[in-house]
């Protein structure tokens, strides 16, 4: 058995894309409609329709999907570059700064709410720090 990604559920798989695509910069492997697959294995879904395969039905949420409890995790090699394509498009939680083990992070909310954090490679900030 190994673990293959998590899939956060999305209240409008087309702008979820866009953002993904065109903000974050992350390329599109496979478009099913419901499901979409970037070539770093994250994927998303359409909330509910995966609510209705999962449990066989859709339930009406009034809240976001993103609630504060889990961090989506990138990295890129320039994380200035990416913190200046991403902000003016984003909710911001903060701006790069270093971490206490030494890796610069932005961090930010996607369209649902979800976290997502961009980092330097780990190596980077490690042998950096």
């Amino acid at each position: 058995m190994r673990f293959v990604n998590p899939i956060p559920f999305v209240s409008d798989i087309e702008r979820s894309k866009m953002f993904y695509r065109d903000i974050v910069g992350l390329k599109v492997l496979s478009d099913f409609g419901s499901f979409v697959l970037f070539e770093t294995g994250f994927a998303i879904h359409d909330g509910k329709a995966l609510e209705r395969t999962v449990w066989k039905t859709s339930a009406e949420m009034l809240e976001p999907y993103g609630r504060r409890n889990i961090l989506l995790y990138f990295e890129d090699d320039d994380v200035d570059a990416a913190f200046e394509r991403i902000a003016p498009h984003a909710e911001l939680i903060h701006p790069v700064e270093r971490q206490e083990w030494g890796q610069r992070v932005f961090r930010f909310h996607d369209p649902d709410g979800h976290a997502v954090e961009i980092g330097e490679p780990q190596s980077v900030g490690i042998a950096e720090g």
